[in-house]
């Protein structure tokens, strides 16, 4: 493979360790990795440095079957490329490995209008990178589609999603696929604040309402970095047969520092 094709880690180092064997007795504290594990359709994933959300992530991955399609979308931080930006050959490298990218199925969700291919928006992007090394900490048996989201219209959203569902029903994969959404929570609000907002976002989700979270997110000003992603996981994960939702684990950053003045929020949550 060209080496132009692997994308390289962009945060190792910074939002997690660059060393395997650091990262791996990190990962292995965060949760009970012996816990028997459930069939999901989708879920949510913070994705901040692991000493401040790590342990939402683990709790949820290590009670997740983890298949062997991932499609993984996370927020678009750094402004690059277009607002649905997919990246359908190649690879991406962390300290635990290579996950190739199933270009098959991401081929299929290029089919959409709004999907375009770029490398540029993942290049520096974290929200996806720092979801794989907790994925392989418990299998390296899985590919990956990954996309980066930026801004649109719900209905935009909805079109995506219905289009990830339909890509996952015509290449046959729907009981080896996976849909994570990226996503922190509210931003930088005291503790109190962010409980609030945030469970008005958790509670859409939970109900699997992506028009509620929508709603929830405009009127009352969450500052969920991640709510494009969760609401495309929301709508395909539902054509896929998803009835039920459930929060695995919540916490803040104050969890983490002690200061709970000014938080960043974090939400674990399964979509089956």
């Amino acid at each position: 493979m060209e080496k132009s094709k692997i994308r390289q880690p962009a945060v190792a180092g910074q939002f997690y360790s660059s060393s395997a064997k650091e990262i791996k007795s990190q990962i292995s504290a965060f949760a009970d990795w012996k816990a028997k594990k459930q069939d999901v359709i989708g879920c949510v994933l913070p994705h901040a440095g692991y000493m401040y959300s790590g342990a939402v992530a683990a709790n949820v991955v290590s009670h997740i079957k983890i298949k062997e399609n991932i499609i993984i979308m996370g927020p678009n931080h750094t402004g690059f490329g277009p607002a649905f930006s997919i990246m359908s050959e190649g690879s991406w490298q962390t300290p635990l490995g290579t996950v190739e990218i199933n270009n098959l199925l991401a081929k299929s969700i290029l089919k959409s209008s709004h999907v375009k291919e770029d490398t540029l928006a993942h290049a520096y992007e974290h929200s996806i990178e720092v979801q794989l090394p907790f994925l392989q900490f418990q299998n390296t048996n899985f590919k990956i589609v990954p996309l980066v989201i930026g801004q649109a219209d719900l209905e935009i959203y909805k079109e995506v999603g219905e289009q990830i569902a339909n890509a996952i029903i015509e290449t046959n994969t729907k009981d080896s696929s996976l849909i994570i959404a990226s996503s922190d929570m509210t931003h930088y609000e005291s503790q109190e604040s962010a409980g609030k907002k945030d469970k008005l976002a958790i509670d859409a989700i939970l109900a699997l309402d992506e028009t509620k979270l929508w709603q929830n997110v405009q009127k009352f000003d969450i500052s969920m970095c991640g709510y494009a992603p969760t609401i495309i996981m929301l709508v395909a994960a539902k054509k896929l047969g998803a009835k039920k939702a459930s929060l695995i684990k919540y916490q803040t950053s104050g969890d983490a520092t002690g200061d709970y003045a000014s938080v960043v929020g974090y939400a674990g949550i399964i979509v089956y």
